[in-house]
């Protein structure tokens, strides 16, 4: 099932993941599945047909597909990523968000526009009304410049209103910077009115998608892109939004993966403000100035510091679990595949897959650029050397 053109040594690897990505029917949970259960992408593509129907992860119409995937789209979009500031990654690439990657459907791929660094930053996400009134505005404008101040690098939609605000406020701070998540393929730019400011962003700044190019603004995508601006986040803040609101998606999003969910109050009498209540009594922070919001991700921000300046201590100093540290003595200082660690542990792959990104999250195992995983060689509090 290889290519019918060549391609280069440094394209080939991404050309399997990128003929996976384009196959009809296999969608973000199926594509994750096959990592897990046959390897990667080339493996999967290698596998006979009779191993992919044997495995019952993909219905037959979709493996007659996978026997001939579209090389000419593959090529189109390779062709997209040789152009300047142009990057695609996947999610076993160094580059990839350690916190999107441990959501339950982290995207295989990611094409980004514009400084890939900035996807490893702090990131707190900024969403809310597409038709905000003006206070809803000004306090999204001035909150997003505060914390981009503060440290923290801005991450939005790139919708009208609230989105919008996000992006200027943190673009109008000293050495600003800000990420746009897309709904759309990473050569479209929805809506249209804010073609200009997408523009800006990439002076300073990230366009982000999971779809790849040539996918127009359909409205199931953008669902699905609010995952990911939670998802790369530490927390979401929702200035103004309404009940019935694409942003209490993202938040909603936002509780599922875990993360910290921050409300600005407002009037009683103000419709624009009801969602923003409605997630106040769902337990979301409420604040009133950036300082809250700081607070309260200051122990995060810490730990994480801590790390950054010394790489032998975990991210989270706490024991391993049974299942975890089976999976982590069955790793060498070699690198070991998932089919590997499952055929030591008794595990099956997705119990393994989960574990090694956990114990990546807390700095235990390390990824290769191959998608093995191998110690870190790091001190744990209770484990000794390991």
């Amino acid at each position: 099932m290889g290519p019918e053109k060549g391609f280069s040594a440094t394209e080939d690897e991404l050309a399997q993941w990128l003929a996976l990505l384009l196959t009809p029917g296999i969608g973000t949970r199926r594509f994750q599945a096959l990592l897990a259960r046959i390897g990667s992408p080339r493996d999967i593509l290698e596998s006979t047909p009779q191993q992919l129907i044997a495995a019952r992860m993909i219905p037959g119409s979709v493996v007659a597909r996978l026997a001939t995937p579209d090389w000419k789209q593959v090529e189109k979009q390779l062709r997209w990523q040789q152009q300047c500031g142009n990057h695609i990654i996947t999610c076993r690439d160094p580059r990839y968000p350690l916190l999107l990657k441990a959501i339950n459907d982290p995207p295989p791929l990611l094409f980004i526009q514009g400084d890939v660094t900035l996807l490893s930053r702090q990131q707190i996400a900024i969403v809310g009304s597409r038709n905000p009134g003006p206070d809803g505005t000004e306090n999204t404008f001035t909150f997003a410049r505060e914390l981009t101040r503060s440290g923290y690098t801005v991450t939005s939609g790139l919708a009208l209103g609230v989105d919008t605000a996000a992006h200027r406020g943190a673009l109008a701070a000293d050495s600003g910077a800000t990420i746009a998540v897309m709904g759309t393929g990473p050569d479209h730019r929805y809506p249209r009115s804010n073609r200009a400011l997408a523009d800006q962003i990439l002076q300073n700044g990230a366009l982000v998608t999971e779809f790849p190019i040539g996918t127009p603004p359909l409205a199931e995508n953008f669902p699905r892109r609010n995952r990911i601006i939670s998802g790369m986040s530490m927390g979401v803040l929702v200035t103004e939004a309404a009940l019935r609101s694409g942003s209490l998606i993202t938040a909603h999003s936002a509780l599922e993966q875990g993360r910290e969910v921050f409300a600005i109050p407002g009037s009683i009498h103000n419709p624009l403000a009801r969602g923003c209540h409605a997630l106040l009594r769902d337990g979301a922070k409420l604040v009133e100035n950036t300082q809250d919001i700081i607070e309260e991700l200051g122990a995060i921000r810490q730990v994480k510091a801590a790390t950054e300046a010394s790489t032998t201590q975990p991210l989270f100093a706490r024991p391993l679990d049974h299942n975890e540290q089976k999976v982590f003595t069955h790793l060498g200082f070699d690198p070991s595949s998932i089919d590997t660690l499952v055929e030591r542990t008794g595990l099956t792959a997705e119990e393994v897959s989960s574990i090694l990104l956990v114990l990546e999250l807390q700095n235990y195992v390390k990824t290769t650029p191959g998608g093995h995983y191998l110690r870190n060689g790091i001190k744990t509090g209770n484990q000794g050397l390991i």
